[in-house]
């Protein structure tokens, strides 16, 4: 039985994530705007991918507890491009492209670099959310945010929650899913209430 669930909830997760981020990177090409997509919450959301894949790959996890996020990381990269094409430079993109590759070598120079960036990597996350969240309260307008990409993004840390408990249990990482759990759940709350309003003015 825990076999079968722990199977269900790893291949359930890599399949979510394949295609978590198209809905929204569909949403944002069909809008032709990044409108209500919030630039420095991408941005803390890839910081927080990368350190997290490193720290999994450092310490050889098992490979099915991660393997989505070099996708979700791939994912993330498109929908950067996408945002700086449409606010009209996609070159501002390569700094950013140029910081997270070097980051990727520099987080194992040493054990303890790597060990507080994954301690951080929670913060960046919820950080990340936050930024969502505030530019949507700012904005009041959902306009090109996919609620569908959030609702899976939820579904998602949930199944880690019971991954990371079936097999590693750590304790960082746990600690990190719970917390991205409520903030998806908060953000995509927050999305299908400003859609209803614009909905609604309409």
């Amino acid at each position: 039985m825990d076999s079968a669930l722990l199977w269900f909830c790893n291949w359930s997760a890599l399949g979510v994530c394949v295609a978590l981020k198209l809905p929204q990177i569909s949403a944002l090409l069909a809008a032709r705007s990044a409108r209500g997509l919030s630039l420095p919450s991408l941005l803390l959301e890839l910081a927080g991918f990368l350190v997290f894949l490193r720290y999994q790959v450092y310490y050889e996890y098992p490979l099915l507890t991660y393997l989505e996020y070099p996708i979700l990381i791939a994912q993330d990269f498109v929908l950067l491009l996408c945002v700086f094409r449409f606010s009209g430079n996609v070159y501002r993109a390569a700094p950013y492209v140029a910081l997270f590759v070097t980051s990727w070598f520099l987080l194992t120079l040493q054990k303890w670099i790597i060990d507080l960036a994954v301690n951080l990597c929670t913060f960046i996350s919820a950080a990340s959310k936050f930024a969502q969240l505030q530019c949507l309260w700012k904005t009041q307008d959902s306009g090109a945010v996919s609620v569908l990409t959030w609702g899976l993004a939820s579904y998602t840390s949930a199944t880690r929650i019971i991954t990371t408990l079936m097999t590693t249990n750590d304790l960082t990482i746990l600690i990190r899913f719970v917390v991205t759990l409520a903030l998806n759940l908060w953000v995509t709350a927050t999305v299908l209430r400003y859609r209803k309003t614009g909905v609604k003015a309409e």
